[in-house]
């Protein structure tokens, strides 16, 4: 489990295939710096396996599931991304409960600069839109962030807004980012679950038992 607290600005060093997926290498000393075989680090959102490691970085293998669904698809060597370690035990929640599990990717659409921050809109898969919710919790490449505006329910084309501090500005990947550049989006566990229960839930009239009243 993690945070959406970005510890360091990592780097990708290499890409070799593997199989129908990829071996990725990347630089993050603080991340391995206490980290052993089998430890879980986040990758700009996406949580990955240590399976090598050296004193200022560390391997891991993306399975094609994960190329699909996320930006890693497209990494290449000298690609900065966002690093965090595992939370650990009695650590303090300083974001919110995120996975690393990306439920897809969104499309930067507007990158509008206020006094001091950045306000990215952000265009997402339709199915993901009922789990993002105003002043809701929501990771855009591992960070996690409120939701500072939605659009409406019945859009054509759902979106999200997103404003960044400078401290985010400079401690992650999102002030790098540009109107089309793609990002890897995780909702908020607790919405999703909600959304299981409720594609469970009788539909009104029904009889539980079966039936129908």
């Amino acid at each position: 489990m993690f945070t959406g607290i970005i510890e360091e600005l990592g780097e990708i060093i290499d890409v070799a295939p593997s199989g129908d997926g990829a071996r990725l290498t990347v630089r993050a000393p603080i991340a391995v710096s206490d980290a052993s075989h089998g430890d879980s680090i986040a990758v700009s959102g996406v949580c990955l396996t240590v399976v090598e490691q050296a004193a200022d970085g560390f391997t891991a293998d993306v399975m094609k599931q994960t190329l699909d669904m996320s930006t890693l698809a497209g990494a290449a060597p000298g690609r900065r991304v966002n690093i965090e370690r595992a939370t650990a035990t009695g650590g303090r929640l300083g974001g919110h409960i995120v996975q690393g599990h990306i439920d897809g990717t969104g499309e930067v659409l507007e990158v509008r600069p206020g006094a001091q921050w950045l306000v990215l809109r952000i265009g997402l898969p339709a199915q993901l839109a009922p789990l993002v919710v105003d002043k809701g919790s929501i990771a855009v490449d591992g960070v996690s962030l409120t939701v500072s505006s939605a659009s409406a329910a019945d859009a054509d084309a759902p979106w999200f807004e997103v404003s960044l501090i400078p401290e985010t500005l400079t401690a992650t990947t999102l002030g790098e980012r540009a109107a089309g550049d793609r990002v890897n989006l995780e909702t908020d566990i607790l919405a999703r679950h909600v959304q299981r229960l409720l594609a469970f839930a009788p539909t009104a009239g029904a009889d539980p038992e079966g039936g129908s009243r």
